[in-house]
């Protein structure tokens, strides 16, 4: 009997629709399922370590509530129950928006769980319950620039008390001029310190890497600060407690909890490290344009306009914007435009009103 073409691709089409191939419908067991409990560590090692940390907690949480459900029957319902009790439980922070992000981040991590189950052949995207669920709409963002006032309080209680000056006026100091993420700073090695050229080499979210210019001070101050306290192969981390262990996303909380305390006002708009990152990147991007202000904050991504291609910045600008920002030469810095920059530089910037030697 002669096959007719239209209905074989007909049929193809509803195997691939069910998750399935012309062996299942021939083998004699049908192909076994996983619960999310037993699928979940397939999850986790095909994870990266900032996934694993990002979406860890949720994931248990999907394990504790459908751990012996299989992947295939979890329903939207269940996905969205979680949901709601993520967000009725939050724990409320400086910071907190009513649990509104704890329950987009159960979604996210319940996308992330099911987009492995369909790269993996279990099920097909149309089936996964986690995409039928809406996130909650993220609320617009609080933080802002901080004025040069705001910047000049805040390093002065941070230099005014604590267990660590020193870590802490570094750590201010990092941010500011780098507006790196938490993340990039603490991942530092001594041997991403170059101290001739004044750069540093962050390695931030999503695998990226690059070179930011630091003020030469700086980078003395990092250098001295990572051997007097035990650093000594080139893998060893930059940023270290006094006892020589290396320092951890803990300091933080404890650094921005100390300063609230010292000024009310930090504590009740929820200031954190990210803001630095915010000031910093909106004086680079009035001054400099949007162009020099992406690659100082190191944007990789390709959304948006079309222009964003064409709009590229190089290290030497971004080094240049360093120096109007700190006031201080960089051997990098386009050195036609340095000089003029740093002596007209707007005395606005955040570091014309406070001592970068205490650090």
């Amino acid at each position: 009997m002669t096959t007719d073409p239209d209905r074989v691709a007909t049929a193809r089409a509803l195997l691939e629709h069910l998750g399935l191939t012309a062996a299942d419908l021939t083998s004699n067991s049908p192909p076994t399922v996983p619960t999310v409990a037993e699928y979940l560590p397939t999850v986790v090692a095909a994870a990266s370590q900032g996934t694993r940390r990002t979406y860890g907690s949720s994931w248990r949480r999907m394990a504790a509530a459908l751990g012996d459900r299989r992947i295939d029957a979890v329903r939207a319902s269940d996905i969205e129950a979680l949901m709601r009790q993520a967000t009725a439980g939050a724990r409320s922070r400086r910071n907190s928006r009513h649990g509104r992000h704890a329950g987009e981040h159960l979604i996210a991590a319940a996308r992330a769980f099911y987009n492995r189950v369909i790269a993996d052949g279990h099920l097909i995207a149309a089936d996964s319950p986690a995409h039928r669920i809406s996130k909650p709409r993220r609320l617009p963002n609080t933080r802002r620039a901080l004025t040069p006032d705001e910047m000049s309080d805040i390093n002065a209680a941070a230099r005014s008390g604590g267990n660590d000056i020193i870590l802490d006026a570094l750590l201010l100091r990092l941010h500011t001029e780098t507006a790196c993420r938490r993340g990039g700073a603490l991942a530092l090695r001594l041997i991403e310190l170059d101290t001739h050229r004044a750069l540093i080499r962050l390695s931030e979210k999503g695998g990226t890497q690059r070179w930011q210019p630091i003020t030469p001070m700086l980078a003395g101050r990092l250098d001295d600060h990572a051997r007097a306290r035990g650093a000594v192969v080139p893998t060893d981390a930059l940023l270290h407690y006094r006892n020589g262990r290396p320092a951890t996303y803990r300091r933080y909380d404890l650094l921005w909890a100390r300063i609230g305390r010292q000024l009310p006002w930090v504590a009740a708009q929820g200031i954190t490290t990210h803001w630095l990152r915010h000031t910093t990147l909106t004086w680079v991007e009035r001054r400099f344009g949007y162009g020099v202000a992406r690659a100082y904050a190191g944007h990789t991504d390709r959304r948006g306009p079309a222009t964003t291609t064409y709009v590229k910045a190089d290290l030497h600008a971004v080094a240049t914007a360093l120096a109007a920002l700190t006031g201080q030469p960089h051997p990098l810095a386009t050195s036609a435009l340095t000089e003029a920059i740093v002596r007209d530089a707007s005395t606005e910037s955040s570091f014309k009103r406070t001592d970068g030697d205490q650090t």
